[in-house]
Order: C-alpha cells, then sequence, then structure tokens
C-alpha cells in the first residue's frame, strides 16, 4: 500500500514526460542575443514601461513587462552556469549589460525630457524598497519560467513570470532617480533589479541540474565548477539587505495597525476629541501625532491615554499632541465640541473626496482599457 501511494506521488511530479531539453536548449540560446527585433522590442519596452511609471498607469507598465526582452539573458546566465558554457556564459552577460546599460540611459533621457512631474508617482517609488518577499517572487517565477520553456507543450507561464518579477520598471526607475539625482531611488530601484536577475538566474540553474540538462561538449574535461561557499556568501550579501527591509516594513505595517487601533479606542477622552491623525514611520522612532478638538485634555486623560498605548507597543515619547483646536473652558458645550472638530475637518473631507474622485477616474480609465485588450493580442515570450 506504501509502494503504491509512494509510486503515486512521484508519477505526479514526474517531468520526464513533459520536458523537451532540446527544444528549451534552442530557445534559450536564440533568446539571449540582443540584435535585430530584439533592440526595438527594448526601446519599445523602455518608453512603454517610462511613460507607464511617469503617468502612474499599471495597465501601461504591465505592457512594458510583457514585451520586455531583458528576461533572455538572465535565463542565459543561470542556464549556462548549469550546463557550464563558458561562451554562452560570456554572451550572456555582454548582453546583459548592454542591455541594462541601454535600459537606464533611455530612461534618465526620458525622464529628464518629460514635462510631467508628478507630486506622489506611487509607482516609481513600489521600485525603490526591495523586500524579502521580491527574493521570493524572483526565485519562484524563475522556477516556474524555466520549467515552462523547458516543457513540450508551451503555454502562457512566462507572460505572468514577466509580470511578477517586473524587470524593466526598476530599470526605469533607475533612470528616474539619475534624471532627478536621487540616489535613494538609484541605489533602491538597482538593487531590486539585481534580486530580480539573480535570483531567476539561480532558479535557472537549479531546474537545469534537476532536469539533467546534458553538459556543454565545451566544457567536458574541464573545471567550471563554482565554489559553494562562494556562492553561499553572494546570496546572504544580496539577501541581507532585503530581509532586513522586509523587518523595518513589517514593523511599520504593525505601528500603523496599532495606532489605527488605538485612536479608534480613544475616540473621546473627557471633553476632548481625536478629529484626526498622522502616523510618520521615517522618523526613528515612529511617531504618531494627535489632532485634538474639543476641551484641553486633563493630565489623567493623557495618563489614561499613555496607558492604552503601552498596551500595542507605542511609547508616550511616541505620541505627540497636536492641541491648536482645543480650548481651556471649563464649560465648554457639546455643540461647541462638535463645531470645532467639524472646523478642522473641512480640509480633511476636502482632500478625501479629492482623492475619491482620483480613484475613480482611474478605475474608470482602467476598466476601460481592459475591455479594449484581448487574450490574444498580448505579446509573450514566446513571441520573441
Amino acid at each position: 500500500m506504501n509502494q503504491k501511494i509512494s509510486n503515486f506521488f512521484k508519477s505526479l511530479v514526474s517531468l520526464s514526460d513533459y520536458v523537451d531539453l532540446d527544444g528549451a536548449n534552442a530557445s534559450i540560446r536564440k533568446n539571449i542575443y540582443f540584435r535585430g527585433p530584439n533592440v526595438f522590442i527594448l526601446a519599445c519596452a523602455i518608453i512603454i514601461a517610462s511613460v507607464g511609471l511617469n503617468v502612474n498607469s499599471i495597465p501601461v507598465i504591465i505592457g512594458a513587462m510583457l514585451i520586455s526582452p531583458v528576461m533572455g539573458p538572465i535565463l542565459g546566465f543561470g542556464f549556462s552556469l548549469g550546463v557550464q558554457d563558458i561562451h554562452l556564459l560570456k554572451d550572456s552577460l555582454r548582453n546583459y549589460a548592454v542591455m541594462v546599460v541601454i535600459s537606464i540611459m533611455a530612461s534618465a533621457l526620458y525622464f529628464l525630457l518629460s514635462p510631467l512631474n508628478m507630486e506622489h508617482p506611487t509607482e516609481l517609488l513600489a521600485r525603490t524598497n526591495p523586500t524579502i518577499y521580491d527574493v521570493l517572487i524572483a526565485l519562484f517565477g524563475g522556477f516556474a519560467g524555466i520549467l515552462e520553456i523547458s516543457r513540450s507543450e508551451k503555454g502562457t507561464v512566462l507572460s505572468g513570470v514577466a509580470i511578477a518579477t517586473a524587470l524593466m520598471p526598476p530599470l526605469c526607475t533607475v533612470g528616474y532617480g539619475l534624471s532627478i539625482l536621487n540616489w535613494s531611488y538609484v541605489l533602491g530601484a538597482l538593487y531590486l533589479f539585481l534580486i530580480n536577475s539573480i535570483f531567476i538566474s539561480l532558479a535557472t540553474f537549479v531546474m537545469v541540474k534537476y532536469l539533467k540538462f546534458p553538459v556543454s561538449s565545451s566544457a567536458q574535461g574541464t573545471s567550471t565548477k563554482l565554489s559553494g561557499k562562494a556562492v553561499a556568501a553572494i546570496l546572504v550579501i544580496i539577501i541581507v539587505p532585503s530581509v532586513l527591509s522586509a523587518v523595518r516594513m513589517v514593523q511599520e505595517s504593525n505601528f500603523r495597525r496599532n495606532a489605527a487601533t488605538l485612536v479608534s479606542d480613544n475616540k473621546s477622552l473627557g471633553k476632548g476629541f481625536i478629529y484626526d491623525y498622522t502616523v510618520d514611520v521615517s522618523s526613528n522612532p515612529a511617531t504618531i501625532e494627535l489632532y485634538m478638538a474639543g476641551e484641553k485634555l486633563a493630565p489623567a486623560d493623557k495618563e489614561k491615554l499613555y496607558s492604552d498605548a503601552e498596551k500595542f507597543g507605542i511609547t508616550r515619547s511616541q505620541i505627540v499632541f497636536r492641541e491648536e483646536a482645543v480650548t481651556v473652558r471649563t464649560d465648554i458645550s457639546e455643540t461647541e465640541v462638535i463645531q470645532s472638530i467639524l472646523e478642522h475637518s473641512d480640509k480633511r473631507v476636502e482632500r478625501l473626496n479629492a482623492t475619491i474622485e482620483m480613484l475613480q477616474d482611474s478605475i474608470q480609465v482602467l476598466n476601460n482599457r481592459l475591455n479594449q485588450l484581448k487574450p490574444n493580442d498580448l505579446p509573450t515570450e514566446n513571441s520573441k
């Protein structure tokens, strides 16, 4: 019985009947080169990604991810290590470097010439703070990508990998950072791109070994194996900053959630009210500013708030009271309290309404574009 179960699971995960090693070999070698159509395809991807990031358009950014040919040399790098083909390795690295340099230069030039200067470039900023989650996306995206290339019946997996790993947007963000001389943007986006490249290559290398691709004839009798310790050291150096970034992101998320709960539980304090609050996670430590209205808080009320805050891991030094809207009267009426709150909430309501209108317009534009977009019209890596 146990043998039958074991055989069943082995047959379930077996890949031998579904892979075409010769076809995958030819496909990877063909797509590493940067000449002919790939030159123009890269130029189109650069402009599309730059425009999409410039106007915060997610569909446009997705389009750039789908048509980008940068994935070819990255897969070629991991594949060449797996089959120990030094010539393919050199060609992959050379084409990879050329593509990266041209992409960064072109995007920097675009942002220098673009008259549009967005106040909150959220899609650009999203590419400047990579975390361990980006490592996982690149690693498992690489596994999916090389499996798709290796299997006999091709599907649409490579399109999904191109979207998930997002190689072009970080390069365009590097160009944007150079255009405004913001080195934190440059380093953050370049780090994200390197994470994607290295771990896609690593996944490709692992699957090439697992699927037992034949070693290149040029490597027979030569020693081309990398030191395991050297590879481990490189991976640790790459991963550690992303882990630290992920820890910081989790801490910031927890602080925001705890701050929101604290405010929700303490909206009313005596005859005072918290009518608004802001969280600043960029300071060390993070702080929460409480905007008060109504009657000025008594020391006992503040102590109660401090005590509740400690339950959420928020110290009193992290709480800042903004009491410009309060009064020191002791006979303040409830009507006056409400009036005070409303007066100081008008601007916030106006900002929220403007944001809602902007989001509704963006959703409408996105729906229109998605309705116009047909699945068969989407270019994929297989069409390169």
